[in-house]
C-alpha cells in the first residue's frame, strides 16, 4: 500500500475525501515545488513581505518565459494581473461582452465554463461540442458565431479533459470566423506551458494582432508550477486598446484579488523555473506513457489517448458498464477519487478525468484499485 501523500498535506486534493482514497482527482501536482519558487516564499516570509501585491517585475518575467517557452513575442503592457484564471475568464468576458449575449464553449470542457458563464456572469450558453470527443467542430462553431445573440467563445486551448494542441490551422480558422462575425475569443491558456514528449503550442494571440486584437488570453503559472493556492494569474490582451479597455472597466478592487505571494512566485517561476519545468514535464510525460501500458494491462476496455499538453488523462470508461458515472464506482469500490465525466458535460458522461501528476507507484495503484472495482 503506498503512502500517497507522505508530506502531509492539507489542500483540497487530500482532504475532499478520507484518507484511504487515492486523489487524482483535481488539477494539483504531487511533486515537490520547484527550489528557487520556494526560497523566494521562504525569503518573502523573513523579511515579513505579506502586504498588499504589487506587480512590478511580473509581467516582464511572463514575457520572457513566454519568449522561451512558447515563442510568443508578449508585450507587457499588455498584462493584467488578476487572482486566478476563473476570475481573469469572468471579467474579461463581462467587460468585453454586451449583457444578456450568449458564450459559445466546446464540451466536453472544464466544468466552470459553465458555471462561470451561467451564473458568475449570468449569461446564456451555445454548445458546439467537440468532433470524435476531440476535435473542434470549426463548420459548428461557424454557425454559432453567426447567431445574433452569440458574442464571445470561450476557448479552452490546449483543451481541458482531453489535452489536444490545437493547430495554428484551426486557430487561424476560428479567428479570422470571429473577425468576421464580431465576436470576442476568450482563450484559456493555463495549460500551454505544459507540452509533452517535446510538442509545440500555439498560443492564440501569436497569430498576430490583425487576427487577434480585439481578444485576450488567459495564463497563469498555477498549473505549470502547482501554485493555484497562491493566487495570480494574468490576462493578456490581443492590443492596445483591448488592454485599455480592460483597465478602464476592470475595478482596481478586483485586481487586489492576486496575492503577494502569488505574484513573487509567478514571477520567479517565469524567470527562473525552467531547469524544474523541464525535468517536471519528463515525469509527467512518462507517467502518460505508463498509464497506456497500466490500461493495457489491466483494464483494456478503458480508450485512452495520451495528453499533448496536461497532467490530465480522459478515460472513455463507457465499455466498462459502469453506466453514467464510472468515478462513483471508482470511488465507493475502488478508493479511487477522479473527476466524473459528466461534470464536463453531457459529452463526458462515462468518461473520467485522472490526474498524472503524481509519482509511478500511485498510479500503478490506482489501475490496480480501479481494475479491482470493475471486477467487483
Amino acid at each position: 500500500m503506498v503512502n500517497a501523500n507522505p508530506t502531509g498535506r492539507t489542500s483540497a486534493k487530500w482532504k475532499a475525501y478520507e484518507p484511504d482514497v487515492l486523489p487524482l482527482w483535481v488539477a494539483e501536482m504531487d511533486f515537490p515545488l520547484a527550489p528557487v519558487v520556494a526560497n523566494a516564499l521562504h525569503d518573502a516570509i523573513d523579511r515579513s513581505d505579506t502586504g498588499y501585491r504589487w506587480v512590478d517585475g511580473l509581467p516582464e518575467a511572463l514575457a520572457g518565459f513566454a519568449q522561451r517557452r512558447l515563442n510568443w513575442q508578449m508585450d507587457p503592457d499588455r498584462v493584467i494581473v488578476l487572482g486566478d484564471v476563473l476570475a481573469a475568464m469572468s471579467e474579461s468576458l463581462g467587460r468585453l461582452t454586451p449583457p444578456a449575449s450568449s458564450i459559445v464553449i466546446t464540451p466536453p470542457v472544464y466544468p466552470p465554463f459553465f458555471s462561470t458563464v451561467r451564473r458568475v456572469i449570468e449569461r446564456p450558453l451555445v454548445e458546439v461540442p467537440l468532433l470524435r470527443g476531440r476535435d473542434l467542430d470549426l463548420a459548428g462553431l461557424e454557425v454559432a458565431f453567426a447567431r445574433p445573440d452569440v458574442s464571445a467563445f470561450l476557448l479552452s486551448s490546449p483543451h481541458n479533459p482531453t489535452g489536444t494542441i490545437h493547430s495554428r490551422e484551426t486557430l487561424e480558422r476560428i479567428a479570422r470566423m470571429a473577425r468576421a462575425h464580431g465576436v470576442t475569443v476568450v482563450a484559456d491558456e493555463v495549460w500551454a506551458p505544459l507540452p509533452l514528449h517535446g510538442r509545440t503550442v500555439v498560443p492564440y494571440l501569436c497569430l498576430g494582432e490583425e487576427l487577434t486584437g480585439p481578444d485576450v488570453s488567459l495564463i497563469a503559472a498555477s498549473k505549470a508550477f502547482n501554485l493555484a493556492g497562491l493566487k495570480c494569474a494574468q490576462v493578456v490582451a490581443g492590443s492596445a486598446e483591448t488592454a485599455a479597455a480592460l483597465r478602464d472597466r476592470i475595478p482596481v478592487e478586483v485586481t487586489y484579488s492576486a496575492s503577494q505571494f502569488g505574484v513573487i512566485a509567478s514571477s520567479t517561476a517565469f524567470r527562473d523555473g525552467d531547469s524544474w519545468l523541464d525535468s517536471t514535464l519528463a515525469l509527467i510525460g512518462a507517467n502518460a506513457d505508463l498509464l497506456s501500458q497500466l490500461l493495457a494491462r489491466y483494464l483494456p476496455a478503458v480508450g485512452y489517448v495520451p495528453p499533448e499538453a496536461s497532467y490530465l488523462a480522459w478515460l472513455d470508461c463507457c465499455a466498462l458498464g459502469l453506466g453514467d458515472e464510472p468515478a462513483r464506482v471508482f470511488r465507493e469500490r475502488g478508493r479511487v477519487a477522479l473527476n466524473e465525466g459528466a461534470e464536463f458535460g453531457e459529452q463526458g458522461r462515462g468518461f473520467v478525468r485522472l490526474n498524472l501528476a503524481t509519482t509511478p507507484d500511485v498510479l500503478e495503484e490506482a489501475v490496480v484499485r480501479m481494475a479491482a472495482a470493475v471486477s467487483t
